[in-house]
């Protein structure tokens, strides 16, 4: 643990610059470290190590009299340099004048970019500050036996299973949850009294949280000891009083009302507590509307109980131990505790937030960057060249894994590890990767990697980082596209910035954007964006910071108002206790907005928000009244209500009199919007006066209300809604919840729209809503969350950027075709899509689902391939999306959204596109013969055709049954039947239906796409298919298996087990589409890969007795079956490749 310190010695070394025996005699540290010579231009930086830890070096620099001291760029520049040789180190300079020290060093935290940070000691100051710091890095000698780097460079022991924790916390939350309920009097209504029992365990967790931290009354039991002594002051048999005579006065008094503001007797009964403000505390509707509510003591003792069964923490810290808990959990609870089948509402983890917050915010700060300050973007410009300079900083560490860069030992590697002869032998030559699909050794493979998935990420990571190194790479959308850290290189531009106008133009951008989730739940997506807008936040005032010392320190004639934006910013920041309160406060209120149907959700949300910022707190006299969201944060239907005033002009347009009201509708709306930016700017302001805020809050209120009221009649008239008929009207407003949008957010609407929008909707089916959503004929869809995308679609400003994790349907059901079709016009576009099996993205829920990012600018769209993983592989899943172009020529509203592995499967899609014929494959008869094949409609790791259908047997007596999942797909002739059989046997039909099936459904015009080429092949290669259709239906009981099913034994034809006809079949079928032979080892090899992923998936438990039922024919011999010599003979001929290898290949 951080040691406390001698400060008096401490701050005697600092003031000498002694700081050597700084490290060594006061911080435990160690003598020892390699001195460094770092080049930086024309220049050259001698770093004395003067101290080291387990491998963690401090090093000094204190320049010559002739040398200039090296300004903030050049600092982040010696930082970047040091670190490819020494990754742990800590970096002072001291200043000429010997009256300043720079500590600089990089903030390593798990699962967050690293953050280039400094402190700036002045002689004249305390050095509390840095005091401070340095105790987290002091050790004490009975620490040092078991002490490693690890321990040194952070400090966090192994951090606790995290959903094993709010599980167990869930579990008994549920419980508790439903106890509690039964105890509230005094609301008739179940659903809100189910509604204030969540409202009433928010506040007391939130209590528990804050009351840890000694900031009720310096009491860690704060709640128990009240609720004891208001019992005892009551006397025996009072058990109705805590509720009343304590609870809501703490609440609505007490936390919500300035300590000068109250009540000596107030004072007396709640102790010393901090005003708080923010909403949460506020006399709420249900208390409001029902002001008989009674709670009995005994409730609370229950819930006291429960509560200090847990350590609750306020910081973001792993947990360690099963009974702790931390403000992480309170989103868990709520996504559990709504029904997740009924809402649709789906507990979206870190890595998916993350991933789709970052390639949107990011990028946006980018292009608004772009505008103010174009000549620091040009190609050639300083930005780019971070890229090229060190191509590997940009790779994700899972990328470059058994290359560059070992994840067990988080080092880089001191140079390339190859691949042992054998693996690399298969790289030219496809007969020799007998061993790919075995499992990659750990110094190579990330976990279940086979060598074949290792050498495709190797494969990935080399032509990326040739890009890099050329200098290809200059726009912020390859970056999603390659998808680098996107996130550490945004921190880089800004902390290498070599003037100040990119500085001021990313700050700009940063405190202007604004950020939507439009489903928010319980804040995940806000939460992403919190983390990312953070840390550019603090680079942007570090190196504003930065700047102003080098103006201070510069000997030339300058305006003493240059940079005064930058002092007027940092001036801003130092009137508040905390900076990183300050910067959270700020984006909270300033840049963050959520929308959600649920009340409950935007309470918790906002409890988040808050326990957010309160964790940032040391001592009761930081705390400063947390911001109040109530209009960032907002409960209503996303689908229902006003985006415009071009909207409402279009209801009224048969209605002259109402018209009139249009101007002053607007009006309103402006002044309300001028009301909110005027109440926001005062809760950022130092000092802010509580009546003056009350009454800015409730002057807001009242005019949307007004605005609200007047809208939803005529929104209700709209939908046929006598407003005259209160019951009616009532019943309307409360099963739609109307939110209108241009009147809620008028001023980003007026703007153009919200500039970034993200989030994860509801999966619901469209005919299970309470509500209707108005939508033309051509714009319905079967389930909600196309609804809640093309909103988003249409309330994102022209300039803005989306991001959402959707169902997998997006990408190809013809329910979504005009959605589809919407989302083309214009801009570029990435979907990455995910299959549900062996493992999903969303624990417990069998979801297949896309991730679609769209940006405004450029035309373009790429795709990745219906991934697979397992379960141990998740960490590193999003690290390792892999974009390819999409196929040219195809309308994404009627074909879909192909999903595409690289550039092969881009080209072979457009090979087969070219080929196809105009009419239908069963239209083609020409003397009336018609013949049919069959399929099993669902498919997992092969697709079972068949002539004949397989076998479906009675578990317990293994009688013959009738099938029961069989489709049919018509064709001309018999001959066209078994050709058909061989096409679709083979890899290319399964590439085919992983390409644009669903991951699970066959279905018939997926096969009918997929035959459509072969009604204009030669009649040569439909015989040779045919041929190999015949074969492969004499010896079908080769590849006969077994799925016990509802007591039934259920078979299907894995054809994979005649892999000698079914290879051969696949080099005929693409011959005829112009396919080469690179193509089909890039096919093959793909296959393997997908195929291997999930390679336990084949029978299990079917008895001998069953198999032995349905004999298999001899083996086919392919050195004496004329039939196969003929046709190996073609296909040597056509690719050009010796017959040997061919029969190879089909036996690999």
């Amino acid at each position: 643990m951080p040691i406390t310190l001698d400060r008096n010695r401490v701050k005697q070394h600092l003031q000498n610059h002694d700081l050597q025996m700084l490290f060594i005699e006061e911080l435990g540290w160690d003598y020892g470290g390699k001195d460094l010579e770092i080049p930086i231009a024309d220049r050259s930086f001698a770093l004395k190590a003067i101290a080291h830890k387990r491998g963690m070096v401090a090093y000094q620099y204190t320049p010559t009299s002739d040398d200039a001291f090296p300004d903030h760029p050049t600092r982040q520049k010696i930082e970047r340099t040091v670190t490819q040789t020494v990754r742990e180190h800590i970096i002072i300079y001291v200043s000429h004048e010997s009256n300043a020290l720079y500590w600089q060093w990089i903030k390593r935290e798990p699962g967050q970019t690293d953050r280039s940070r400094q402190h700036i000691y002045h002689q004249d100051q305390s050095g509390e500050a840095l005091i401070q710091k340095l105790e987290q890095i002091a050790f004490a000698l009975d620490e040092e036996e078991d002490l490693t780097i690890a321990d040194v460079t952070s400090r966090i022991r192994a951090a606790f299973d995290v959903d094993k924790v709010t599980k167990k916390f869930y579990d008994r939350f549920k419980k508790e949850h439903t106890a509690f309920l039964d105890f509230i009097t005094g609301i008739q209504n179940l659903a809100d009294r189910e509604w204030y029992a969540s409202l009433m365990l928010n506040r007391m967790m939130f209590i528990y949280f804050i009351q840890k931290r000694g900031f009720l009354d310096n009491n860690l039991n704060y709640l128990r000891d009240r609720l004891e002594r208001v019992r005892q002051q009551q006397g025996g048999g009072n058990f109705h009083n805590f509720y009343r005579l304590f609870l809501m006065r703490l609440f609505h008094e007490g936390l919500g009302q300035p300590e000068a503001d109250r009540a000596p007797e107030l004072a007396a009964l709640l102790g010393k507590v901090p005003y708080l403000n923010g909403g949460l505390f506020d006399v709420h509707d249900l208390e409001r509307d029902n002001p008989e509510i009674q709670i009995p003591d005994e409730a609370f003792q229950k819930i006291f109980n429960f509560f200090d069964a847990y350590q609750w923490h306020l910081d973001d810290r792993p947990l360690r131990n099963d009974n702790e808990i931390n403000p992480d959990v309170l989103g868990y609870i709520f996504e559990k505790y709504i029904n997740q089948k009924q809402m649709g509402a789906y507990y979206t983890k870190e890595d998916i937030t993350g991933y789709i917050s970052r390639n949107t915010i990011i990028p946006f700060l980018f292009d608004q960057a772009q505008k103010e300050c174009a000549i620091a973007f040009k190609p050639d410009g300083a930005i780019w060249r971070l890229l090229s300079d060190d191509p590997d900083r940009y790779f994700y560490e899972a990328v470059r894994h058994g290359i560059t860069y070992d994840i067990h030992e988080k080092e880089n590697l001191a140079e390339k590890r190859e691949l042992p002869p054998e693996i690399a032998a298969g790289l030219n030559d496809i007969s020799q990767r007998g061993e790919w699909n075995k499992p990659a050794p750990s110094e190579y493979a990330l976990p279940t990697e086979t060598w074949r998935e290792h050498i495709a990420r190797r494969q990935r990571y080399e032509e990326i980082h040739a890009k890099l190194a050329a200098g290809e790479v200059t726009t912020i959308n390859d970056l999603i596209t390659y998808n680098l850290d996107i996130e550490k290189f945004a921190l880089n531009a800004i902390e290498d910035s070599e003037g100040p106008e990119l500085i001021r133009a990313f700050y700009k951008a940063i405190t202007r954007v604004s950020i939507l989730d439009p489903t928010c739940g319980s804040g995940a997506f806000l939460f992403a964006a919190l983390n990312i807008l953070e840390p550019i936040y603090t680079a942007c005032l570090e190196a504003m910071g930065g700047f102003l010392d080098d103006l201070k320190r510069s000997t030339r004639q300058h305006s003493p108002n240059k940079l005064s934006d930058f002092s007027n910013v940092l001036q801003q920041v130092s009137e508040h206790a905390s900076e990183r309160y300050f910067i959270l406060k700020s984006i909270i209120i300033d840049n963050l907005y959520g929308v959600d149907i649920m009340d409950e959700a935007v309470e918790i949300c906002k409890l988040r928000l808050f326990l957010k910022l309160v964790a940032q707190l040391e001592s009761y006299d930081q705390i400063e009244p947390l911001p109040d969201i109530d209009f960032n944060i907002r409960a209503g239907n996303t689908l229902v209500g006003f985006t415009s005033i071009e909207e409402v002009q279009e209801v009224l347009s048969t209605d002259l009199i109402k018209q009139l009201s249009l101007p002053k509708i607007e009006e309103r709306a402006e002044i309300a919007d001028r009301a909110f930016r005027q109440f926001r700017e005062m809760q950022t302001t130092h000092g802010m006066d509580a009546d003056k805020y009350t009454n800015a809050k409730l002057e807001l209120k009242e005019r949307l209300d007004d605005l609200r009221d007047e809208l939803d009649e005529y929104l209700a008239e709209d939908y046929g809604v006598k407003i005259d008929n209160e019951k009616t009207y009532t019943q309307w407003r409360n099963s739609h919840q109307p939110f209108h949008w241009f009147v809620e957010f008028y001023g980003i609407m007026n703007k153009g729209g919200f500039d970034v929008i993200i989030g994860n909707p509801p999966y619901v089916n469209s005919k299970s809503l309470g509500y209707a959503v108005q939508s033309p004929e051509s714009l319905k869809f079967p389930d909600i969350y196309g609804y809640v995308v093309l909103r988003s679609h249409h309330i994102t400003d022209q300039s803005g950027r989306c991001g959402f994790i959707v169902p997998l349907s997006l990408t190809f059901s013809f329910g979504f075709s005009d959605l589809r079709e919407q989302l083309a016009h214009g801009g570029t576009h990435w979907f990455s899509s995910f299959d549900n099996i062996p493992a999903a993205l969303f624990s417990g829920v069998s979801q297949r689902c896309t991730i679609w990012i769209s940006s405004s600018t450029d035309s373009d769209s790429f795709t990745t391939r219906l991934l697979r993983w397992r379960s141990a592989y998740r960490a590193f899943l999003l690290d390792n999306v892999t974009y390819n172009k999409s196929a040219n020529g195809i309308s994404t509203k009627t074909f879909g959204i192909p999903r595409l592995s690289n550039r092969f499967g881009a080209k072979l899609l457009s090979l087969h596109i070219k080929s196809c014929s105009s009419k239908p494959i069963s239209s083609h008869s020409t003397n009336g013969e018609s013949a049919k094949l069959g399929f099993s409609t669902t498919a997992r790791n092969f697709i079972s055709t068949y002539i004949e259908p397989p076998p479906v047997l009675q578990a317990d007596n293994s009688s013959a049954l009738a099938p029961s999942t069989c489709g049919w797909v018509t064709l001309p002739s018999n001959k066209k039947a078994f050709a058909a059989l061989a096409i679709t046997s083979g890899d290319a039909c399964f590439w085919y239906w992983l390409t644009r099936g669903d991951g699970f459904h066959v279905t018939n015009w997926l096969l009918k796409d997929l035959l459509a080429p072969i009604t204009s092949f030669p009649a040569d290669h439909l015989h040779k298919l045919a041929t190999i259709g015949e074969l492969l239906h004499q010896h079908r009981y080769s590849a006969l298996v077994f799925k016990k099913n509802a007591g039934k034994y259920v078979g299907n034809f894995n054809y994979q087990k005649l892999l000698i006809l079914t290879r051969r079949a696949d080099f005929v079928f693409l011959s005829g589409l112009g396919a080469s032979w690179a193509d089909l080892r890039e096919l093959f090899s793909f296959i393997s890969m997908v195929r291997g992923i999930n390679q336990d998936a084949g029978e299990k438990n079917i008895p001998t007795s069953v198999k032995e039922l349905f004999v298999p024919p001899d083996p086919i011999d392919s050195y004496t079956d004329c039939r196969l010599q003929e046709i190996d003979e073609w296909i040597s001929t056509t690719y050009s490749i010796e017959p040997k290898l061919i029969g190879e290949i089909s036996s690999a």
